[in-house]
């Protein structure tokens, strides 16, 4: 059988990249296979052939590992299958996902799948590389109508490990962890990056020359003229009253306030009840054009502030008492309560993927109630966006955080947002230092988090970049730039973008910005707790830490676990072991230990 296999290939640092279409897959809109270094990726693009009834753009990516791809059958005895997808599927497909969203043309209302599966893999690190130029090949070659291609690369440097995406002119996602990165040293990284990412992006504009498929007419979400200028003149002199507010419930209340008098009046004016949908759409695009507007001519911002400044700050220990170590973290209406739990060792988390196998001593867990936003809805797992969040803070601290021979604690940090308006996975890195230091985790410096924004203006070349974004400024602004670090450098980075992306200047202004900001809380956070508490909580569990001969575990053990289980079943203690022989025995406190 004739598949009419066709390669592409292209060499990058060293190695070649081979892309491959044929006839396998057929009935998807496209597909391709990627192979580099030893991995193997299929991705397939699917579109709806008629619109979904939705008032947004219905794309979604998936991110589909298979055991098989590292030869191994993992999972629990009970299910040697593939189930939920892994944190780092989940983190991985939102790369992807946060890449290509923005080059779509947001009025489309047909329903757009990219799935990308694992077929083998031999490399972690090229992965992400890989499966987005794969995905971005995919969706250029189709039918479907995008703005790509797009591409990604390692961006890595002393202080840091990143990924960095985007077109051949603009990046428009950033992945960053550091251990005090120079914000210099980023830039130029980044500028070196883009360099690489323009020649794969024109490696794939040849397969579109060559076997890209003629883009489908799709229809958009067209808005009527008549009733958009009856939008316009009913809101002049009246959005910014309601919009410019200090107070978040006050604005949210005369917005909506506002949006029923605007409905009522058209009502009355003889607009259909059925059209009111696209009256919410009119609505939204008056208030983005209005914050555009004031912040880029007049350097206005919603609430008042100056643009490089901080909303309120407060920074408070020991909320609640029993726990090991809690904080307080508020910057204007976003409110983290950040807990730590300290455990033996015996407590690691084990973790086993197609990415890493072994065992996780130091979590950061996030959690967004609905209360947090005044609204009702489900508790239960996490999604998508809070294992994000939680990942974004981990990563910000892990770096500082001590090695288990200099601190033998298991580490669980949880974040429970409490109100939320603006960057509350920042307000995380906050507590989450705040509350390891109260803790007694001897972290190697205090950590800060920030989100910036970006305003700017249709041509793409006058913008303002905003600090400790919130409402208005998080929703309808250009760019979503969370950045952390110590007073020394930048420990992790997460941009995403709304446009096609940012140049090296903007991100270089970002940069310092944040840096002016990320100091200012600094100083307030140092008010509360300048150093990590000398001795953990009488509530956590004393650590004592042995060293024997490895010839002597079998000893210590027993027959069947028999002297080990006596020891604790007489103590009260828990006590693991090492391959090196290095022993940990904890208990309720240090008399008991050394018991």
């Amino acid at each position: 059988m004739e598949l009419n296999r066709k390669q592409f290939k292209h060499s990058f640092r060293g190695k070649e990249l081979v892309l491959e279409t044929s006839k396998l897959v057929g009935q998807a809109n496209a597909s391709v296979f990627g192979s580099y270094n030893g991995n193997t990726v299929l991705v397939t693009v699917v579109m709806s052939k008629e619109d979904a009834n939705k008032d947004y753009l219905p794309l979604v990516v998936d991110y589909e590992e298979r055991f098989y791809a590292v030869g191994k059958i993992l999972g629990s005895r009970f299910m040697r299958r593939e189930g939920r997808p892994s944190e780092a599927a989940i983190l991985s497909g939102r790369v992807i996902d946060r890449t290509i969203r923005p080059l779509f043309d947001q009025r489309m209302r047909r329903e757009i799948q990219v799935a990308v599966t694992i077929l083998e893999m031999a490399d972690l690190e090229d992965l992400d590389f890989l499966s987005l130029v794969t995905a971005s090949a995919a969706l250029a070659t189709s039918n479907v109508p995008w703005g790509g291609p797009v591409a990604g690369v390692s961006a890595n440097s002393e202080g840091f490990k990143a990924f960095v995406a985007g077109t051949d002119e603009r990046i428009n996602m950033i992945e960053l962890e550091g251990v005090g990165a120079k914000e210099s040293d980023v830039v130029s990284s980044f500028e070196q990056a883009q360099k690489e990412i323009g020649a794969l992006i024109d490696f794939q504009n040849k397969l579109v020359k060559e076997i890209g498929q003629k883009k489908e007419k799709v229809a958009l979400a067209e808005i009527d003229a008549d009733l958009a200028k009856k939008v316009r003149d009913f809101l002049k002199n009246k959005l910014e009253e309601a919009v410019y507010n200090k107070k978040k419930s006050e604005q949210y209340a005369k917005i909506g306030e506002l949006k029923e008098f605007l409905k009522t009046h058209l009502i009355g004016d003889g607009v259909e009840p059925s059209s009111l949908g696209v009256v919410e759409h009119l609505f939204e695009e008056e208030i983005d054009k209005l914050v555009h507007k004031k912040i880029l001519e007049e350097e206005k911002r919603p609430d008042g502030r100056k643009l490089d400044e901080v909303r309120e700050l407060h920074a408070e220990l020991g909320m609640l008492k029993r726990t090991h170590g809690s904080a307080l973290f508020i910057r204007g209406d976003t409110q983290a309560l950040v807990v730590t739990t300290l455990a033996t060792p015996g407590t690691e988390q084990l973790v086993e993927t197609i990415e890493f196998s072994g065992k996780r001593r130091f979590m950061l867990h996030y959690n967004f109630p609905p209360y947090s936003t005044g609204e009702i809805g489900r508790f239960g797992a996490p999604g998508r966006r809070e294992i994000g969040h939680g990942a974004l803070a981990e990563k910000a601290l892990r770096g500082l955080v001590p090695p288990q021979a200099e601190f033998p604690y298991t580490i669980r940090v949880v974040s429970e947002i409490l109100s939320s308006n603006g960057s509350s996975s920042m307000a995380t890195v906050c507590g989450a230092s705040l509350s390891l230091m109260e803790a007694g985790v001897p972290l190697k410096q205090p950590v800060a988090g920030i989100a910036m924004g970006l305003m700017i203006d249709d041509k793409g070349d006058k913008y303002k970049v905003l600090t400790d974004i919130q409402g208005p400024e998080d929703h309808y602004g250009d760019m979503d730039f969370k950045v952390a670090g110590t007073k020394d450098g930048v420990t992790a980075i997460q941009m995403d973008v709304k446009i096609n992306g940012i140049t090296p200047k903007m991100l270089a202004d970002g940069l310092a910005q944040a840096k002016k900001a990320r100091l200012e809380i600094l100083e307030v956070m140092n008010k509360a707790i300048a150093a990590p508490k000398k001795e953990v909580s009488d509530y956590a569990p004393k650590i004592l830490i042995l060293q024997i001969r490895p010839d002597q575990i079998g000893q210590v053990i027993g027959s069947g676990g028999k002297v080990i289980n006596d020891i604790i079943d007489r103590t009260g203690a828990s006590i693991d072991i090492e391959e090196d022989g290095k022993v940990f025995i904890g208990a309720i406190d240090k008399a008991a230990a050394e018991s």
